[in-house]
């Protein structure tokens, strides 16, 4: 195809490098970090979910479930262009592509591909529930019971990355990795977006505190937070 759909909307300025389409959420802000951190060059574009602009026709085409963030890579496996979606897998794509932030060793590996699919299947999923009843939908749902849910298992899981961070530096050890950029921003939102700290009570975490603390202050993050904000288009 001489002209991906998505082009239309969202037309590059160098059709020859990766394409971000994204927005500054914690999943946006995970792929914009690891792409900092490969220093592989990428044209970022602002999706913004607050005006619908994932229910576009040209958006459906890269990625039909209507999330961000997606990417086109014009230079894919065999040189061929290559869509994604899903953070996790543009994740995994992207260390594969590069060779960096992820083992290569098995044992590694599967370790690294657990705590995605830990984030993507846990603390994803209820985190947001938690930001939604507790920040979202205060005019909508005035009855305690959902926010008491998912605070309950929002702390559950920060106790399952407690335990797991005590005497480590990052998710997989000494070593930063895409396991913690999945991860990171999700947990940084519960305070920076979600204004949750007392809620939550943040500070029984400390490991926890002290691995975001390295995390977050990584120049990429900093990138990461305000590549694509809507703000500033």
């Amino acid at each position: 195809m001489s002209q991906p759909p998505i082009f239309r909307r969202w037309p590059p300025r160098e059709r020859g490098i990766i394409q971000l389409y994204s927005m500054n959420t914690p999943n946006g802000i995970k792929v914009a970090q690891a792409l900092e951190e490969m220093h592989l060059p990428y044209e970022p574009h602002t999706v913004d979910i607050t005006k619908g602009d994932q229910h576009t026709p040209e958006f459906l085409w890269i990625n039909p479930n209507g999330k961000i963030p997606a990417l086109y890579d014009p230079e894919g496996p065999d040189g061929r262009p290559i869509s994604l979606m899903e953070s996790a897998a543009i994740l995994t794509y992207l260390a594969e592509k590069t060779g960096e932030l992820a083992p290569v060793d098995p044992d590694g590996k599967s370790a690294c591909l657990q705590w995605l699919f830990f984030q993507m299947g846990h603390i994803g999923p209820m985190f947001g529930q938690f930001g939604h009843f507790y920040v979202y939908a205060v005019d909508k749902c005035d009855h305690p019971y959902p926010v008491q849910r998912y605070a309950d298992e929002t702390r559950r899981l920060l106790g399952v990355l407690e335990r797991h961070l005590t005497n480590r530096d990052y998710m997989l050890g000494e070593s930063f990795s895409i396991a913690d950029m999945a991860i990171a921003p999700w947990v940084d939102c519960l305070e920076r977006f979600y204004d949750a700290r007392e809620m939550l009570k943040l500070w029984e975490f400390p490991a926890v505190n002290g691995w975001l603390e390295r995390c977050t202050r990584r120049p990429s993050y900093a990138v990461a937070l305000e590549v694509c904000d809507p703000k500033r288009r």
